[in-house]
């Protein structure tokens, strides 16, 4: 009888002590704002061109590690972060190098090309992040790699990729990077449309370029999810 006291006693103790203990930070969810940008840059033998979307959607789960605030003590390494980026490719659309509009059957063939009809959106899922440098200064990004899952036109590729993360006032984050990739890694073939000079032939690999605006959610909203 005494022992079974004994034992009883001890579980008891260690669920207190454990329920004592510091839990892992909840994590901190940010949603895309107003003020984002994806450019496609990419090549053919009459010209270099373009493509904008001026809007990003998604979310960013940020973790442990994260940088949260300005000039944050972070150490190198991986960080917890879980993130869902979304372009609609009915956003895309051709501009000059000024960012005016370009050519409206520019477009048409570039939204062909990427099989718009069955795949409406264009999806990176981050699968791991990693912070490679530490902001130098408040006013300054975290320098990091992202690694993850792209899917174009009904095909899906993992890519690696530099990113800056700078934090900002009102729980803001400002998140940009760049990758090469080429079309026909996604089964897109790259577009040669006729004009009456001949034919435009197209560079199979482009650049994307993104320029990422976000904002905390609240917390009712952020557990409503």
């Amino acid at each position: 009888m005494k022992l079974r006291t004994i034992i009883t006693g001890n579980i008891a103790l260690v669920l207190l002590a454990t329920a004592a203990l510091p839990t892992m930070g909840a994590a901190v969810i940010y949603g895309a704002k107003a003020g984002s940008k994806m450019r496609i840059e990419g090549t053919s033998n009459i010209h270099d061109w373009q493509v904008e979307s001026p809007f990003i959607a998604g979310m960013i789960e940020a973790g442990t590690g994260f940088p949260t605030e300005p000039g944050q003590a972070v150490t190198p390494g991986k960080v917890e972060a879980k993130a869902e980026v979304i372009i609609l490719v009915r956003a895309l659309k051709s501009i000059e190098k000024d960012g005016k509009p370009y050519s409206d059957k520019m477009d048409e063939v570039m939204w062909e090309h990427l099989k718009e009809t069955e795949n409406k959106k264009i999806v990176f899922h981050l699968t791991e992040l990693t912070v490679k440098e530490a902001a130098k200064t408040k006013d300054a990004p975290f320098v990091c790699e992202a690694k993850g899952d792209l899917s174009v036109a009904g095909t899906t590729k993992s890519i690696t990729m530099p990113v800056s993360i700078l934090p900002l006032p009102d729980n803001k984050l400002k998140i940009t990077g760049n990758v090469s990739i080429k079309m026909t890694d996604f089964k897109v073939e790259p577009p040669s449309p006729k004009i009456a000079l001949g034919l435009i032939k197209t560079g199979d690999e482009v650049k994307l370029i993104f320029e990422w605006m976000l904002g905390q959610k609240k917390a009712a909203a952020a557990a409503a999810k």
